[in-house]
């Protein structure tokens, strides 16, 4: 599979594989072994880039926790020299509710838990989950620098970032990636790119299919569990939003159908053929699927494609998202 820039010095496989949805967020975490086998699958057909978090967990009914790091780190111990293995810290889920904390003795605490999950001895990349209002991302920054100092990570970044708290971070220790909602559905982040260029920061991009809606693999009969399957409440998921994005299903599909692939494919080939710092981390449980995204890693457009994509979704009425404000 081709390689797509991560940060300034480092190249990984143009698509990664998020495994959130394997415990957390997406239903009742699917089979252990089942998920152990995908997850090697993945390194088998090219992929080198994996991504969980700390709060990624499900509660079973017999009171304990299944942590989504243990279940990468199970996976990928064999491979552990093949791989980039992505974590974050800083959140926790309180009835649906993020819940922010990045404080010093908070941060400490968190990565001894994930190194231990993870089976590893060293982070390569470390991600500030998401903002914390209550303490400046320089105080952060300063954490992931002393982090490097011990050996205990080798590269940071922010998730969900704007370009003022990318700016201050960087300043003080220098930021590889950025993880932001990114898909031909949610575009708004495009902003950022001329700093992520100046700065040598990588976009690494959740949700490149909308929570797997750009699959079209989906219609409006679906059903999602609402106890434990986020999708349940998705706006893009709802009876009436299928209608509402019917020509811009259409268009992908034309799209995709001329270049020989299929809608999901060229949602994440149009992605990285944009930009070489752009890497989407699609998650599934479905064996079809994880080759499916990752042979849109080796799926060539030309600019004048990338471009005619850009006008039909400048142009196209869509549903509304979850995720944007």
């Amino acid at each position: 599979m081709r390689q797509q820039k991560l940060g300034k010095d480092r190249k990984v496989s143009a698509i990664g594989l998020g495994c959130m949805g394997m415990t957390h967020a997406y239903g009742k975490p699917a089979d252990r072994n089942e998920m152990i086998k995908l997850i090697r699958e993945a390194v088998k057909l090219g992929c080198n880039f994996f991504d969980t978090a700390e709060c990624y967990i499900a509660h079973n009914e017999d009171g304990t926790i299944e942590y989504n790091e243990d279940l990468v780190g199970e996976a990928l111990e064999p491979y552990r020299d093949q791989v980039v293995i992505a974590t974050k810290f800083g959140v926790t889920h309180e009835d649906r509710t993020i819940v922010t904390d990045a404080r010093p003795e908070t941060i400490r605490k968190s990565i001894e838990g994930s190194l231990k999950r993870l089976r590893i001895d060293h982070i390569d990349l470390y991600y500030l989950h998401r903002i914390d209002p209550k303490v400046p991302v320089e105080e952060v920054a300063q954490v992931m620098k002393e982090l490097m100092e011990e050996g205990k990570i080798t590269y940071w970044g922010i998730s969900e970032a704007d370009e003022d708290s990318i700016r201050r971070a960087h300043a003080i220790c220098p930021i590889t990636a950025v993880q932001n909602r990114y898909s031909m559905m949610y575009r708004d982040y495009e902003d950022l790119f001329p700093v992520l260029k100046e700065l040598n920061i990588s976009l690494v991009a959740f949700s490149p299919l909308a929570n797997g809606i750009l699959s079209q693999a989906y219609s409006p009969d679906s059903k999602f569990d609402a106890k434990d399957d986020c999708r349940a409440v998705m706006p893009q998921y709802q009876k009436e939003a299928f209608d509402q994005n019917k020509q811009l299903f259409d268009t992908i599909r034309k799209i995709a159908d001329e270049k020989g692939c299929t809608p999901a494919q060229l949602s994440l080939a149009w992605m990285i053929n944009k930009e070489d710092f752009i890497i989407p981390i699609p998650g599934t449980t479905k064996m079809h699927r994880l080759k499916e995204n990752l042979e849109a890693g080796n799926i060539e457009l030309t600019k004048e494609e990338v471009e005619r994509i850009d006008h039909a979704l400048d142009t196209l009425p869509m549903s509304g998202l979850f995720g944007r404000k």
